[in-house]
């Protein structure tokens, strides 16, 4: 076996033990606390939980874009094509974002430069990275823009940010995001603005252009949903750690955190009665300045027992790829026939 065959078989990505925090006038705030995943090559993985768990802070920290101050990457690795990105100069890291790692950010119209055109705002990484100028840029901007289903794609070349509709301007963050062939894309919560049509668009641009190239796919989001339809493994994450993990279709079928539970109760579905209340989870998130001793879960969790307000469950193996952080994982699995369907 030759070295090339070898490192085909690592993960695109491995984050190890990332931990990243924020010093604010309350004190100190982690964010994301010791997570692990790996992201292989050509797979969609998705980061799911409700605002505030750590899901962006995980993805800026990949790219190495938390403000500083007030955040910190305090330890850990992350380590794309056998390179430790935390390890690198900022100006070593300026050519891996784009070209190696490309961002779709949340919403477009504070991404996007409102003074600059569109078409300038394609070319530029065209010129930085590839070292594309004038009408062999201009072409591949054109490109690009056909690619992602905007018409008359040399003519908005010229328009400005303001003059798109948010669906475009979300198609051209998508444009630019792969202007370089990168291996792998973050998409931050980039439907979370536009109506559900028009999500499903954009989501199902996304996974069929990533099909085309062959890139590797990290979503980052709360719906469920947008999960089950496009991802082919999830992280469930709470208060700054991973909880549950697994193929989406292990942890639809078969949950075994009770944060997993609630989230799924808490979806609507058309295979119910209308008139069948939703079963929210109970509580709100924890400040995260303040979290609870033990599981930062168990004062939500109808599983609770004393000693998950001692102790904090590790994420654990609890069958084939699925792994989850509870120690009443087997009961929760043991209850979800009845809870989910």
């Amino acid at each position: 076996m030759n070295s090339d065959q070898s490192a085909e078989r690592l993960p695109l990505l491995r984050v190890r033990d990332l931990r990243t925090s924020f010093n604010t006038p309350e004190g100190k705030i982690t964010a994301v606390n010791g997570i692990s995943f790996d992201v292989e090559h050509g797979e969609t993985l998705a980061l799911v939980g409700e605002s505030g768990c750590g899901k962006s802070v995980s993805a800026l920290s990949i790219l190495r874009l938390v403000p500083n101050p007030p955040g910190v990457i305090e330890c850990g690795e992350v380590i794309f094509e056998g390179t430790d990105l935390l390890k690198l100069s900022e100006r070593e890291m300026q050519l891996v974002r784009g070209v190696g790692i490309g961002m779709i950010f949340q919403e477009p119209m504070s991404s996007l430069n409102p003074v600059l055109t569109i078409g300038r705002q394609i070319t530029e990484p065209l010129e930085v990275h590839l070292g594309l100028t004038g009408a062999a840029a201009e072409d591949r901007a054109v490109e690009l823009l056909d690619m992602v289903g905007i018409a008359d794609s040399r003519r908005r070349l010229a328009d400005y940010p303001h003059q798109l509709s948010g669906g475009q301007r979300q198609r051209v963050m998508i444009a630019i995001a792969l202007s370089c062939d990168p291996k792998l894309l973050i998409a931050d919560e980039a439907t979370t603005a536009l109506d559900v049509t028009i999500q499903a668009q954009i989501l199902e641009l996304m996974k069929n252009l990533t099909k085309q190239l062959g890139t590797a796919l990290l979503i980052i989001t709360h719906n469920l949903g947008v999960v089950a339809r496009y991802a082919d493994r999830l992280n469930v994450m709470y208060a700054g750690k991973i909880r549950e993990s697994g193929t989406a279709e292990d942890v639809y079928l078969k949950p075994s955190h009770p944060y997993t539970v609630g989230l799924l109760n808490s979806v609507p579905r058309l295979d119910r009665q209308a008139s069948e209340r939703l079963d929210p989870i109970p509580g709100e998130i924890p400040d995260p300045s303040s979290l609870p001793a033990g599981c930062a879960f168990h004062p939500r969790c109808r599983w609770s027992t004393s000693k998950c307000s001692l102790e904090d469950p590790l994420l654990e193996r609890i069958r084939n790829t699925q792994m989850a952080a509870c120690f009443e994982s087997k009961s929760v699995a043991r209850a979800t026939g009845s809870i989910l369907h």
